[in-house]
C-alpha cells in the first residue's frame, strides 16, 4: 500500500506564486539618462528631460504592453517594489510619503526604433514634471506628471508591464539627477571683481550718461528760474540815424508881458555900415 501523496502547504504555494514573477522579470542593460538633444531647459527647477527608450525592450514585449517611468528620490529607490497590478501602481502623491511614484505610461507605438523626425508625430523626449495642472484636474488620470517638489536628487527607471499591470521587464536605475536651485538674494555676490569686463564697461557708460543727463537738467533748470527772478531791463534809448537823442521835459516858463514905450521913443534903427569908401 503506497504512502499518501502530500501537497505543499498553501502558504508555500502563495509565496512561490509571488516570487515566480519576480524571478522571471528580466533586467535590461540600459540606464536612462538626460536627453542628448541640443536644447535649452534640459534640467530646470521642477523638470528634467530624458531620452526615449527606443528599441530598449525590443524582443521582450507584446504589442499591448506598456512602458512606465518610475521616479524616485535617489535614497528611496532601493525601497521600491514593482507593482503586481494596475491598482498597486503608485501615483504622484506617494512621492512625498514613500519617496517614489510611476507616471507617463507609453504604448510601444510611441517608441519605435526609427529615429525621430523633426516635426513628426513621434515623441522626441520624455519631460518629467511637465504637467502643471494635472493635480487640480478632477478628470485627470491618477498617473499624474506633476512638477517635482524639490531639487532631489532623483533616480528613474523604465518598467515594462502587460495590460493588467504585471511587470515583464525593467531597466537599471539612472544616475542621480539633481534639479537647478534658485539663489537667495543674500547669497548673490555683487563684488565688481566677479563681473566680466564687458559688464563693467556697460555699467560705466550707463553711469556716465546718467550723470550727463542730470547735469543738463540742472543747467536748464537754473537758466529757467534765473529769468523769473532777475529784473527786466528798461527800454532802449531812441536812436535816430547814427545819433542818439534823449527825450526830456522842459520847465514851463510863462510868457512875459510886453513893455509899452511912449510915442517917439521908439528905438531908431541905425543903418548898417557901408563897406564902400
Amino acid at each position: 500500500m503506497g504512502s499518501p501523496q502530500r501537497w505543499p502547504h498553501p502558504w508555500l504555494l502563495l509565496v512561490l506564486s509571488w516570487l515566480w514573477p519576480c524571478r522571471s522579470l528580466e533586467l535590461i542593460p540600459y540606464m536612462p539618462q538626460i536627453t542628448a538633444w541640443d536644447m535649452e531647459g534640459k534640467v530646470t527647477a521642477t523638470t528634467f528631460s530624458l531620452e526615449q527608450p527606443r528599441c530598449v525592450f525590443n524582443g521582450h514585449t507584446n504589442a499591448t504592453d506598456i512602458v512606465w517611468l518610475v521616479v524616485a528620490f535617489s535614497n528611496a529607490s532601493r525601497n521600491f517594489q514593482n507593482p503586481r497590478s494596475l491598482a498597486k501602481i503608485p501615483s504622484f502623491p506617494r512621492l512625498l510619503t514613500d519617496g517614489y511614484y510611476m507616471t507617463m505610461p507609453l504604448a510601444l507605438v510611441h517608441l519605435a526604433c526609427t529615429d525621430p523626425v523633426e516635426g513628426g508625430g513621434n515623441i522626441t523626449l520624455l519631460r518629467v514634471g511637465n504637467d502643471t495642472g494635472c493635480l487640480a484636474d478632477p478628470y485627470q488620470p491618477p498617473f499624474c506628471n506633476a512638477p517635482l517638489p524639490g531639487p532631489g536628487p532623483y533616480s528613474v527607471k523604465f518598467l515594462l508591464t502587460d495590460t493588467r499591470g504585471s511587470p515583464r521587464a525593467e531597466t537599471k536605475w539612472s544616475d542621480p539627477i539633481a534639479l537647478h536651485q534658485g539663489k537667495g538674494p543674500g547669497s548673490i555676490d555683487t563684488w565688481p571683481g566677479r563681473r566680466s569686463g564687458g559688464m563693467i564697461v556697460i555699467t560705466s557708460i550707463l553711469s556716465s550718461l546718467a550723470g550727463l543727463l542730470l547735469l543738463a537738467f540742472l543747467v536748464a533748470s537754473t537758466i529757467r528760474f534765473s529769468r523769473l527772478w532777475l529784473p527786466e531791463e528798461g527800454p532802449e534809448p531812441l536812436r535816430i540815424g547814427s545819433f542818439m537823442g534823449k527825450r526830456y521835459t522842459t520847465h514851463h516858463i510863462p510868457p512875459s508881458e510886453a513893455t509899452t514905450l511912449p510915442v517917439g521913443c521908439e528905438p531908431s534903427l541905425d543903418p548898417l555900415p557901408s563897406l564902400s569908401p
